[in-house]
Order: C-alpha cells, then structure tokens, then sequence
C-alpha cells in the first residue's frame, strides 16, 4: 500500500532531520571544547609572559581559577549539548511513532470506509517527498562535513542511509495491499 511507502519515506525525513540537528549540536559542542582549550593557551600564555612580574602564588592562582573557569565552561557545553542531543532523540522517535499510527489509522480507515482517496494522494506525495528525501541526505552530509570542519579532525557524524524501494518491495507491498 502506498500509504505505508509514504510512512517509511516520511520516516527517513525525520531520520535525517534528527541525524542533521544532532551534527549541528556536535558541531556546536566540539566548537565550545576547541574555544575552551585556545582560551586556556592564551591564558597560560599570558601569564607565562608576565613572567618574573608575578609571584609564583599569584601565577598558580590565576592558572587554577582559568582551569576552573574552562571546567564551568565546558561542564555548561556538555549539559546544553547532551540534553539538546535527547530532546531530538525524543523529537524524532515520537514523530515517527506518530507517522505510523497515522499510517496503521489510514489503513483501517479505507478498509473500513473502501474510500481509497487517501492512497491516491500517497500515490501522488511519494514521488515529492522522495525528492526531498534526497535534498535532506545532502543537507545532512553537509551538516557532517560542518561538524568534521569545526572539529578540526575527524569526528563522529549522525548519517542516515536513504533507503531505496526495489521493485521487488513494490510489487510485494502492491501484492499485500
């Protein structure tokens, strides 16, 4: 039934949405943890050139409070990002949930009505929302490549594989429906 080929395409948007909003929050958290570290060279720097003008109590101080600073700093990016990182988790596992049920209710809707308008619009949508399913593949490859480019050095990326309908599976869930 087409209906259910729209739900597993819409399915994979939402993957690829998530697994793009997931990049970004990498990117986000990888950038903070890079700041952090060049903010604590320039500080050491610093203190390293104000040289024999500081005492040596005066010198430890100013370093422990950096690093204590850059652990606030850094434990406030790890807590934003983690929990970013469970609200699209939550977001995208709800959101396909709820596609399938609309699928299973569209379903048992013509079954029970023999209206088949709502396959004919799926009919019509699948080949639209296939289309941008692979505008969202690129978008998500790119939100990659950005968090591989903020990173400075290979990072680990969220991407989702689009999945391709053979004729086989076609013709099987033509036979089914």
């Amino acid at each position: 039934m087409s209906i259910q080929q729209l739900s597993s395409v819409t399915n994979d948007l939402i993957q690829a949405y998530g697994n793009t909003a997931k990049n970004v929050i990498n990117a986000y958290r990888v950038g903070g943890e890079r700041m952090v570290g060049f903010m604590d060279q320039r500080w050491e720097s610093a203190v390293d050139k104000a040289g024999k003008r500081l005492t040596a109590e005066v010198r430890n101080n100013a370093l422990a409070t950096q690093k204590k600073l850059s652990g606030y700093y850094t434990k406030g990016i790890n807590l934003t990002t983690d929990g970013a990182d469970n609200v699209v988790a939550k977001v995208v596992e709800i959101a396909g949930k709820g596609v399938q049920q609309v699928a299973a209710n569209a379903s048992q809707f013509e079954k029970a009505t023999g209206v088949t308008t709502l396959n004919t619009i799926a009919l019509a949508v699948v080949p639209a929302a296939e289309a941008v399913s692979k505008v969202v593949a690129r978008i998500e490859q790119k939100s990659g490549e950005l968090a591989t480019r903020v990173a400075g050095k290979k990072v680990e990326v969220k991407v989702a594989t689009v999945k391709r309908v053979t004729p086989f599976k076609k013709a099987r869930a033509r036979k089914a429906a």
